[in-house]
């Protein structure tokens, strides 16, 4: 009878992807993240098989959980361009006022972009925040090309933003959207 997991997935996959996001994937090996959790080396082999395994597992987790955030902000902000203003916004405040937070991010996409699963899998969510966008410009003829445009100034504005530090992120690219949407003709305060 095996014997009961102290860690549930979730909870080592959190784990593990903490030591990714503080150390670099590189850094990610059975034995740091052995020493992060208190599991044994052994115990992760048996639940990954290998190093790529676990970092490929941690990923998809940190997926689920943009996933996650994303689809939680699209039910509640509103389907106005005001509401994709703050989709956006929201989906910034994990770097509060820290470039360096922003910069560990950016090395995980080395990641991503060299997985075909986890590629894929940004492949799908940026069509899933497409959608989510549009939603918020229904009735335009080119809503799509729209959400497009605001996720190329979301994603400017947070490199920018990175090499200016001009306070929280998310004021940075609050105020980037908004003179986007206001340029495009829609009056958002």
């Amino acid at each position: 009878m095996p014997r009961p997991r102290t860690l549930s997935d979730e909870q080592l996959l959190s784990i593990a992807l903490e030591v990714i996001r503080s150390e670099g994937p590189e850094a990610a090996t059975f034995a740091a993240v052995s020493k992060a959790s208190g599991l044994s080396g052994s115990t992760l082999v048996q639940r990954f098989a290998t190093k790529a395994g676990m970092l490929r597992a941690a990923l998809l987790h940190a997926w689920d959980q943009l996933d996650a955030e994303t689809a939680r902000l699209a039910e509640i902000v509103a389907k106005t361009p005001e509401g994709a203003v703050e989709l956006l916004t929201g989906l910034s405040q994990d770097y509060g006022d820290n470039p360096a937070a922003y910069a560990e991010g950016l090395m995980l996409l080395q990641e991503d972009f060299r997985d075909p699963v986890l590629r894929a899998r940004g492949a799908a969510w940026g069509m899933a925040l497409t959608a989510a966008l549009a939603e918020r410009f229904e009735g335009h003829e080119d809503a799509r090309t729209i959400a497009r445009l605001m996720l190329l100034q979301w994603q400017g504005s947070l490199l920018w933003w990175g090499f200016s530090a001009e306070g929280a992120v998310a004021d940075y690219v609050e105020r980037e959207l908004r003179l986007l949407i206001a340029s495009l003709g829609y009056g958002v305060r």
